[in-house]
């Protein structure tokens, strides 16, 4: 059965794109740890990152850095987080979060629950200040 992120990338499911390649997707956490929380994905549905070969990995951290440098030129912080902790969707995903202090990447607090405004609000913002 495809992931949710797989279902994401063939369209099934809406989402607040950031950036798309033949190979990548950028899109906004529907429950952020705080606005401008993204995920980059590989579109091939990989389950865990140490699977994707080499030159993938190279890859997808080079187009993360273009969406974290768009996220940090949007929302106010200090630097932007990165974690790949792939246990909640069985798709390798890599959470771009800006980070004032270290409790802004911490998963276990109480997610937000923007609305779809908001997200499509910060989306247009953040792809503003996107160069690929």
């Amino acid at each position: 059965m495809a992931s949710i992120f797989t279902r994401i990338v063939q369209k099934e499911i809406p989402a607040h794109i950031l950036a798309e390649t033949d190979t990548f997707l950028a899109f906004l956490d529907v429950n952020p740890l705080c606005m401008g929380h993204a995920l980059v994905i590989p579109k091939q549905e990989i389950d865990y990152v140490f699977n994707l070969d080499d030159s993938m990995l190279g890859d997808i951290m080079a187009f993360a850095k273009k969406i974290a440098q768009a996220i940090e030129k949007t929302v106010p912080c200090k630097r932007i987080g990165i974690a790949v902790i792939g246990l909640e969707v069985p798709h390798c995903h890599f959470h771009l979060v800006p980070l004032n202090t270290m409790n802004d990447i911490n998963f276990m607090k109480e997610k937000l629950s923007p609305s779809n405004e908001e997200l499509a609000e910060m989306a247009q913002k953040i792809r503003k200040n996107l160069i690929l």
